[in-house]
């Protein structure tokens, strides 16, 4: 230590340790500088090491001896990394390389220090690298013992932690909030999960962003009141991430001379619904419709609602404290009640009717329900019931067992009530040896003038026959109504056939006449099914299924008419239920196949086709449209099919019109189902489009019956299809009912005159001056003529001749397939 280099060496190291301290080898006698530098390094509060660039210790001073326990001599012997912690060794390690490598003078940083007796130190040491000349580097370490420090950290990071733990733990959500910007501080778990927002999310919000009873100048006005008042207990309304409402009872609590505000927070949701569900319960137990009583466990009444005192007419103050029995009216017997009560107190509940007396001395029937209520030891609390005059329903109950056996509309027999005089007919003919007929009568077209007129025009109707059969069929016979539009005569006494069918003929005559419905002729010829006991079944059911079968041959065979059964129809029903499956899937199946038929003009060009629909089935073969069409419109399946033909009618169009046939229409008839659903027009103009031609190119045919069923609806549709230039055509005209100032109304293109005209008009001067005179008509309204059914030159000649606009039979061409229409057009154009 005594050499010139060490002096050197001390002080470098004391101007290291010391700055500025101004010491040099000016400053006096070397003697003086080294009891100087040992003065400073000994009195040091701090450890002084000096290390060798192996890290061994070459000095070390009395403070870092007392930090670490060690003798002089001991430490004089160590390498730095024999009292290094193990875990900081390495980056105590990285950081000398440093200073070995040039790369840094000096570092700080805290480490740990083993003593003595192997317990950690907590230090906080500066390394110095020192270098002189082309020496090797040495190094000077100034360590203080920080473990005290660290101590309090820890105790501070403990205290912390619980405060983190308390508040997590708690079931109430926690903020500290900033007075001045209202920005959340800190946030709790508890209120993260109230919330559905994360703690970050949280963090960066403010107090506005979530309340939702109040706006931001309204929250700051609350904290500056929590400011001055030192605290507050509100109700509000907090908003969700998910956008879910929360009822909160926050309680808020501003320290003195802190610019924070704690909060705790509770979700009162389920309370404040309690709440409203008590509120809810108290409406609904004073304001029910129906008397409620609570007694305690000693039938003593403890509460009554309002609809108590108005059916009993005692106030509450009349009978609190007192035994239900006082309504009693004496009408039910000891054992009654004996039986109540203990089946009351086995189960829990009884429910029956009672005799009750009011205040005024009234008696009156009421329905009572009891209820027992028991506590958790299973003894009983309380009893509640409720009850409700039914001296009314009684009243009802005689009423509807009066209508019971009789149809409210008409007034005649229902269903029940036939079964019932049936099944005694039938008891009385196998007594005396005697027939019973029973007829089954449904009405021809009556759907479609429910459908179109109204169901309160149908109602109408179906009163009307009624009255017209009951008359026809006499009092001594049952009329019955079955339901929809399906009446039943039972004849009790059928001697003969002769007399069963002579009542039959009258009924499909009566009834086939018009009825005079709210200034409308409508036309309901019904379809009659006759089953005759023993000869057609012996029981019930067996008669009224082959009645039923019997009307259906009836309506099967064109309606009007009346059909005994036999056996044979079994059969016929059969088929005709093979039938109709068939039809249903006939289009998925692709048994469906248009035909066309030209409406040529006078200069013989072909100016539109009439779209025929063809069924060809497997089985069947052909099928005529008038055979299967009803069916479809009486199943509903004419709506699919009609959808059906439009939709390939058009297709084929398009094709035509590819090839040159530019003006060419093509005429679509509509059922009056399709023609009256809602949506109609909508879909055909879609229709149109999507094949891609001209609206003015198609033409729908509608019936004259049809259109006159309902002309005000009908005459709103056909305006609506003219809006978009979608052609309308009267089909069958002259056949049906037309009014005039009706047919002036509809805006319509074309009429056809019917084939029935048609066909003998050269023969016929009635049929001659009728179709002369329709086509003076169109003439003079300016729309189109169509002649259907034309089959001699002659005719043509004779409807030209008189103004006939187009032609339409056998005289120019049957019906063709599409194909067959492309080459005639072919010809024609080579021609």
């Amino acid at each position: 230590m005594g050499s010139g280099a060490t002096r050197n060496k001390f002080v470098h190291a004391i101007r290291a340790l010391a700055p500025g301290a101004g010491f040099s080898r000016q400053d006096g006698e070397k003697r003086e500088e080294d009891s100087l530098l040992e003065c400073l390094i000994s009195g040091a509060p701090v450890g002084i090491v000096f290390l060798t660039q192996e890290g061994h210790l070459s000095r070390v001073n009395g403070s870092f001896c007392n930090m670490l326990g060690h003798t002089r001599e001991d430490l004089e012997r160590m390498n730095l990394r024999e009292i290094v912690h193990p875990g900081d060794r390495e980056i105590l390690a990285l950081q000398m390389q440093a200073l070995l490598e040039g790369r840094a003078e000096s570092f700080r940083m805290e480490m740990r220090c083993l003593d003595r007796g192997g317990n950690t130190v907590w230090t906080s040491i500066r390394v110095n690298r020192m270098k002189e000349g082309e020496s090797a580097p040495w190094f000077v370490c100034q360590i203080e013992d920080i473990s005290a420090r660290k101590r309090a950290e820890q105790a501070y990071l403990d205290a912390a932690n619980r405060y983190r733990t308390i508040l997590e733990c708690t079931v109430d959500g926690f903020w500290v909030v900033e007075q001045e910007t209202g920005r959340l501080l800190d946030v709790n778990a508890r209120y993260s999960f109230m919330s559905g927002y994360s703690r970050e999310a949280l963090l960066s919000m403010r107090v506005s962003d979530i309340e939702a009873n109040e706006q931001p100048e309204e929250v700051a006005a609350h904290i500056a009141k929590v400011l001055k008042e030192g605290s507050d207990l509100f109700e509000t309304r907090h908003r969700t991430k998910g956008g879910e409402l929360i009822d909160v009872e926050v309680s808020a609590t501003c320290q003195q001379g802190s610019n924070l505000i704690v909060c705790f927070l509770r979700d009162i949701t389920a309370r404040k619904a309690s709440e409203k569900q008590l509120k809810l319960l108290a409406m609904v137990f004073q304001n029910s419709g129906e008397g409620i009583i609570i007694t305690d466990a000693e039938n003593r009444i403890e509460k009554v609602n309002l609809s108590f005192t108005r059916l009993t007419g005692y106030r509450f103050d009349e009978v609190a404290g007192r035994n239900p029995r006082m309504l009693s009216s004496g009408l039910q017997s000891r054992e009654f009640y004996q039986a109540m009560w203990k089946r009351l107190l086995d189960e829990g509940y009884w429910q029956g009717e009672i005799w009750d007396r009011r205040k005024n001395g009234e008696t009156y029937p009421k329905w009572l329900s009891i209820a027992v209520v028991r506590n958790e030891q299973g003894e009983v609390v309380n009893f509640i019931g409720s009850f409700s005059d039914i001296a009314e329903l009684k009243r009802a109950e005689r009423e509807i067992e009066k209508l019971a056996y009789q149809d409210p509309l008409t007034g005649l027999p229902n269903r029940f009530s036939l079964l019932s005089q049936f099944e005694q007919a039938l008891a009385r003919a196998r007594r005396n040896n005697a027939g019973v007929a029973l007829m089954f009568i449904d009405l021809d077209r009556f759907k479609i003038i429910n459908d179109t007129l109204g169901h309160h025009i149908g109602d109408k109707l179906i009163v009307k026959v009624g009255d017209r059969l009951r008359k026809t069929v006499g009092e001594r016979e049952i009329v019955a109504r079955f339901g929809g539009d399906e009446f039943v005569v039972l004849l009790q006494e059928a001697e003969t056939i002769s007399a069963v069918e002579a009542i039959a003929a009258n009924i499909v005559k009566d009834l086939s006449h018009a009825h005079f419905v709210d200034g409308i002729n409508l036309f309901s010829s019904p379809s009659v099914g006759i089953s005759i006991f023993p000869e057609d079944g012996d029981n019930i059911h067996a008669i009224m299924k082959n009645a039923d079968t019997a009307m259906y041959q009836a309506k099967s065979s064109g309606g009007g008419r009346y059909r005994f059964f036999d056996a044979g129809m079994t059969v016929k029903s059969a088929e005709r239920l093979r039938f109709e499956n068939g039809l249903r899937t006939a289009l998925e199946n692709r048994e469906f196949e248009l035909h066309y038929q030209p409406q040529i003009a006078a200069d013989g060009k072909v100016r539109a086709l009439e779209a025929l629909i063809r069924w060809y089935h497997p089985e069947f073969g052909f099928v005529s449209p008038a055979r299967f069409i009803p069916i479809a419109e009486e199943t509903g399946l004419i709506l699919e099919i009609g959808k059906w033909v439009l939709q390939t009618a058009c297709a084929d169009l398009a094709r035509w019109v590819e090839r040159g046939m530019q003006d060419l229409r093509v005429s679509v008839n509509v059922s009056s189902p399709e023609f009256l659903q809602d949506g109609f027009v909508d879909s055909v103009g879609e229709i149109i489009r999507e094949a891609g031609v001209r609206t003015s190119q198609v033409e729908l045919e509608i019936t004259e019956s049809m259109a006159m069923a309902n002309p005000e609806r009908v005459i709103g549709i056909m305006r609506n299809l003219k809006a978009n230039s979608i052609r309308l055509s009267i089909d069958d005209f002259g056949t049906g009912y037309s009014s005039l100032s009706y047919l002036k109304l509809f805006p319509i293109d074309q009429i056809k005159i019917d084939r029935s005209f048609i066909k003998d008009m050269d023969v016929d001067m009635n049929d001659k001056a009728i179709t002369i005179s329709t086509i003076l008509l169109a003439q003079k309204l300016g729309l189109e003529v169509v002649a259907e059914g034309v089959e001699s030159y002659q005719q043509s000649e004779m409807l030209f001749a008189h103004g006939c606009d187009l032609i339409q039979g056998y005289v120019f061409s049957k019906p063709m397939a599409a194909s067959d229409i492309t080459r005639l057009f072919e010809r024609m154009a080579v021609s």
